[in-house]
């Protein structure tokens, strides 16, 4: 999201970006400007609104988000314009993944982040691939422990009953062209959430529930199509028939591509998914205007989300946060901080424009996360994985299989970090051992005493 308040019409604001970020600051700005236009400019006529919204703690949110037709945003708040228009995205018919899928008998995924995460686990009836860079799964959330934890759960059958689908679909095929407006076949598109999948029907041609195989340290070498495979006189693998123990047997199948590995290892699939993290659309932005940029690719923001030019502000993914973070937050690019970075970027405008003074938000003084992996409640607070803290710490683990995993990320007698899996009821009492950063070296090891309750105990 990039917000920007032209100096000759003050008090009037353009969003561009039909995502959390845009959404919710054009939304927070409208109730802040009820008399003014506040303009939107997104690509998709679907826009991605923030509903169900509960604040779990201080600082811990869970909400939903639902994509919503464009005109729903209007007709909440009139003077919300949205134009749609944006830069050009490729969208074929012909590649849909969930039509393609429905034919698939083995697809591969690339990327080792939350939607691939979601995404193996998901998908059934197919025998899927699982290509990561690192030694273990979901390198970005977790330490081994609890990417084994997990593992457990990925490579079992799923007996648990599906979630609660938590968003409405509206998808943008056979919607019929309105009036003034250009036909954006081929530009919409918006960014995936935690809940991505509901409601899609993540089915092979397969009978089995669920059948993965994961290839660890190593990345994608080289992709053949058909005939450039036959070509090549190469061989290719079976399916592994043990996770433990890899079969190493030529794959007689015919398939339409295939994938070299960097650990020599090549298969065949009827597609390939690439699942590889975020990247900042700066693009559009960048001709004729002298941003300062992040080493991440993003515009710079300073603590009240102003870019380096004047009167444009930036939030979510587009932006790098180039303020002096506090000792237990760091930015990444998800939807709980694309909401509190819009939420904050309208207020930081709205300040701008009546003169007033505005501290930088409460929610920017704790890294916090939640969100659901393999069926399990995720909740990650503050330096989760240790970042930045160097050797100087310790961990304390109380894991019970199938149940929970519990981490917490102890530096010089206080908590800095921690990861939940499970039901664990323990999240509102870490953010507040975190935040306040209570000496608990009297405590030791009783702090993950199963047999005693913590959450009556620091209440």
């Amino acid at each position: 999201m990039e917000a920007l308040r032209p100096p000759q019409t003050a008090g009037k604001f353009v969003v561009v970006g039909g995502g959390i970020a845009g959404v919710t600051c054009a939304e927070q700005l409208a109730i802040h400007f009820p008399s003014e236009d506040i303009l939107l400019v997104t690509a998709s006529p679907v826009i991605k609104a923030v509903t169900n919204f509960k604040q779990v703690s201080r600082v811990l949110e869970e909400f939903d988000v639902e994509e919503q037709p464009d005109t729903m945003l209007e007709s909440r708040f009139p003077n919300i314009k949205v134009v749609r228009s944006g830069v050009k995205q490729l969208k074929s018919k012909e590649h849909e993944f969930q039509k393609k899928l429905t034919r698939a008998r083995r697809i591969m995924i690339i990327g080792n982040g939350g939607i691939a995460l979601e995404l193996v686990y998901e998908i059934e009836g197919c025998e899927v691939i699982w290509a990561i860079k690192d030694k273990a799964i979901g390198n970005t959330f977790f330490d081994a422990g609890a990417a084994e934890f997990l593992t457990a759960k990925l490579i079992a059958e799923k007996t648990e009953a599906k979630i609660v689908h938590k968003r409405t679909k509206y998808t943008t095929e056979g919607r019929k062209k309105e009036a003034g407006t250009k036909d954006n076949a081929g530009k919409t598109g918006s960014a995936l959430g935690p809940d991505w999948h509901e409601g899609l029907n993540l089915k092979g041609t397969k009978q089995f529930s669920h059948k993965i195989h994961i290839e660890t340290m190593c990345e994608v070498k080289k992709i053949y199509h058909q005939e450039e495979f036959r070509i090549s006189k190469k061989k290719s693998l079976t399916f592994p028939r043990d996770h433990h123990n890899p079969a190493v047997t030529t794959d007689k199948e015919v398939w339409p591509v295939y994938v070299e590995l960097t650990n020599g290892k090549m298969y065949g699939c009827d597609f390939i998914v690439s699942a590889t993290g975020v990247i900042p659309n700066i693009e559009p932005f960048l001709c004729g205007n002298n941003f300062a940029l992040g080493e991440d690719g993003g515009l710079k923001v300073d603590d009240h989300m102003h870019t380096s030019l004047s009167d444009i502000y930036a939030a979510g993914d587009i932006c790098t946060a180039s303020w002096q973070p506090s000792r237990v937050w760091q930015q990444m690019r998800l939807w709980t901080q694309a909401r509190q970075m819009g939420w904050y970027a309208a207020k930081c405008m709205a300040a701008a424009i009546l003169g007033d003074s505005l501290d930088m938000d409460f929610s920017f003084e704790l890294f916090a996360h939640v969100t659901k992996f393999f069926n399990y409640k995720v909740v990650l607070l503050g330096k989760y994985n240790a970042q930045g803290l160097g050797s100087d710490h310790e961990l304390m683990l109380r894991c019970t299989r199938g149940q929970e995993y519990v981490k917490v990320v102890m530096q010089n007698g206080r908590m800095m970090g921690a990861v939940l899996i499970g039901e664990t009821d323990l999240e509102e009492t870490f953010e507040n051992l975190i935040l306040n950063q209570m000496d608990l070296s009297s405590y030791g090891e009783d702090l993950l005493d199963p047999n005693i309750d913590i959450e009556d105990y620091f209440d």
